[in-house]
């Protein structure tokens, strides 16, 4: 239990770490910003599994909250920022039950991975859109599901790639399904 804690306090202190300094980047005033933490989601999911899915989940929460950003549609969002890294971990699960394990460093699997991250973001931007438009028609819901599919496939593909990259083959981090 105690490490489960530790583990759980060490994600949500590098989730802060890398959040809060972008916190002021707007792209939608009150909807949503610049997110480079968004990259975390699928190293959480990764190598942290279901609890990493659950702190990447409530951290945005956390931090809609602390960004005077908290809306009805924050809801959405904490399903779609659980469900998005959620299904990235079963996608790869189920990947490595057919012999496909998941290093990054080989083209076809660097793609697949590219590809899954890309459907992940449409996957949360169909989530929380539509539960921005209904709730706040004056909010452009295309404009939205826009940014919310570039800061959750940009992010994750161009710094959390290398990232997995380097906690997996260098330091030698094993993914949770290993």
């Amino acid at each position: 239990m105690k490490k489960t804690l530790k583990n759980v306090l060490i994600l949500i202190l590098f989730y802060l770490l890398v959040a809060i300094p972008f916190k002021v980047m707007v792209i939608i005033p009150g909807f949503t910003d610049i997110r480079p933490v968004n990259m975390l989601g699928p190293i959480y999911a990764l190598f942290c599994g279901l609890p990493g899915c659950i702190v990447f989940a409530f951290m945005n929460l956390v931090m809609d909250i602390v960004g005077d950003s908290l809306r009805w549609s924050s809801i959405a969002g904490l399903v779609s920022n659980f469900l998005g890294p959620f299904l990235l971990l079963v996608f790869w699960k189920h990947m490595k039950k057919k012999n496909r394990e998941l290093t990054l460093r080989t083209p076809l699997n660097l793609f697949l991975f590219m590809v899954s991250l890309i459907a992940k973001a449409v996957l949360e931007a169909i989530i929380v859109a539509p539960a921005v438009a209904i709730t706040y028609p004056d909010v452009n819901a295309l404009n939205f599901a826009v940014a919310v599919i570039l800061n959750t496939s940009i992010f994750p593909i161009c710094f959390g790639i290398p990232l997995i990259i380097l906690l997996k083959e260098e330091m030698k981090m094993e993914f949770v399904y290993n």
